[in-house]
């Protein structure tokens, strides 16, 4: 069983940075694709940054270029997500998930997910 824990989220004023952490247990790190993803309120779940299992392919939301970078330390088993020049329209839940059979931007694609983090970004 895979378990995905998020961390890092809080309360950020517009233009500020976060840098959001997913550490992952049950199964080692470097065999899993791992994406980010945010969920506003009633709105749906939208993908924001994904990453290969080395480390060597990543692919960002347009909304992300830029501005956040995803990275992965496979040896501590964690996925990272650097979020810079935050917006207010950015506020929502972040999740972290792995895929088993690759990477990218579809969410359904991906198999085991996080509970989440909250990040709020003031105006």
């Amino acid at each position: 069983q895979v378990q995905l824990v998020e961390s890092g989220g809080g309360l950020v004023q517009a233009g500020g940075s976060l840098r959001l952490s997913c550490a992952v247990s049950g199964r080692t790190l470097s065999t899993y694709g791992m994406g980010w993803f945010r969920q506003a309120p009633g709105k749906e779940r939208d993908f924001v940054a994904a990453i290969s299992w080395g480390g060597g392919g990543t692919s960002y939301a347009d909304s992300a270029k830029g501005r956040f970078t995803i990275s992965r330390d496979n040896a501590k088993n964690t996925v990272y997500l650097q979020m810079n020049s935050l917006k207010p329209e950015e506020t929502a839940v972040y999740y972290c998930a792995a895929d088993r059979m690759g990477w990218g931007k579809v969410r359904e694609k991906y198999d085991y997910w996080g509970q989440g983090t909250q990040v709020t970004v003031s105006s």
